[in-house]
């Protein structure tokens, strides 16, 4: 049995939150190597099992852009053989109409979109303006809203910009309320590079709130380069996010930082959430073991620090 840490209850924050996996997708995307559809499968159904409530299976990009993931129909093909009606309900990444297209078909219910909050990654990220590349989100929002699907936002760049710096907060609230405007239901601000702080955290937070945007319709998505990312969910939690992104194992690098360890680890979030006295629902146990298995699949340790503390 895994140990936990002792529950010691922080006044003020909010008593349940919400974690969603995005190992899947944004962890296995930036594999060098192609992970099996059937290991992917497995991988899913793993995560799922371990009471994880959302877990984001994949992304309908271009196979030219993204190979990692050129298997996303037979993926999801192959889970709803496994899982039924259930496996409509995991999200999928759709980058545009085409995209789209693809989950329709397959009858899944809820997308997402990915958008930059600066010019420079709009461009080499998108081939678009942070303008033009609502142009894009228009149509493709607005169509997934009348098949009935629920559609979240991705904000990249939200505390900097390898090319840019810092990135004004107006700038990434302007975005984000640009695609809430679309019709998205839920935006997850995310820290691509890994610079945030827990002051930058809790003033982008209230930014939103002063703009009329509550915190519940916010999520954020940290990464670990610089050790930041729990001191960030603490900040998020000050600030009323119930809503964090987090990989299972840490999976996930990021192409603009050398020193980049991936996204926040799953593990390590429900183990401060544990301490904090927070409801998440999930087993942490099955989480490591499912990171541990994915790490032999991988062929390398897990950069999980909960990871490598239990499976020592």
């Amino acid at each position: 049995m895994t140990a936990l840490p002792m529950v010691v209850h922080e006044p003020g924050l909010p008593p349940k939150v919400t974690i969603y996996e995005v190992g899947p997708r944004d962890g296995l995307q930036n594999e060098k190597a192609i992970v099996p559809t059937e290991v992917k499968a497995a991988f899913v159904q793993r995560l799922l099992a371990a009471g994880l409530p959302i877990v984001e299976a994949t992304s309908f990009v271009h196979p030219k852009w993204v190979p990692q993931l050129a298997d996303a129909a037979d993926l999801m093909t192959g889970l709803k053989a496994e899982l039924g009606d259930a496996a409509l309900q995991l999200p999928v990444l759709v980058p545009n109409e085409r995209g789209l297209d693809r989950a329709v078909d397959l009858g899944l219910r809820h997308v997402a979109v990915f958008a930059s909050a600066t010019e420079t990654f709009a461009q080499k990220n998108l081939n678009r303006t942070i303008e033009t590349q609502f142009e894009m989100f228009d149509p493709t929002i607005g169509r997934a809203l009348e098949s009935g699907m629920d559609v979240r936002g991705y904000v990249s760049m939200c505390f900097g910009d390898p090319w840019e710096g810092p990135v004004p907060i107006e700038q990434v609230v302007a975005v984000g309320q640009r695609l809430l405007d679309l019709g998205v239901g839920q935006l997850s601000l995310g820290d691509t590079i890994g610079v945030a702080t827990a002051g930058h955290v809790r003033t982008l937070v209230n930014a939103f709130t002063d703009a009329g945007i509550s915190p519940d319709r916010l999520a954020l998505h940290f990464h670990d380069t610089y050790g930041q990312a729990l001191t960030n969910v603490h900040a998020g939690l000050q600030a009323g996010v119930t809503t964090y992104d987090a990989s299972a194992g840490g999976l996930g690098g990021c192409p603009y930082a050398k020193s980049a360890t991936g996204n926040l680890a799953t593990e390590d979030l429900v183990w401060f959430l544990t301490g904090l006295g927070i409801e998440h629902g999930v087993d942490l146990d099955a989480v490591v073991q499912t990171s541990g298995w994915m790490a032999q699949q991988l062929g390398r340790p897990s950069p999980s620090a909960v990871v490598r503390a239990l499976l020592h």
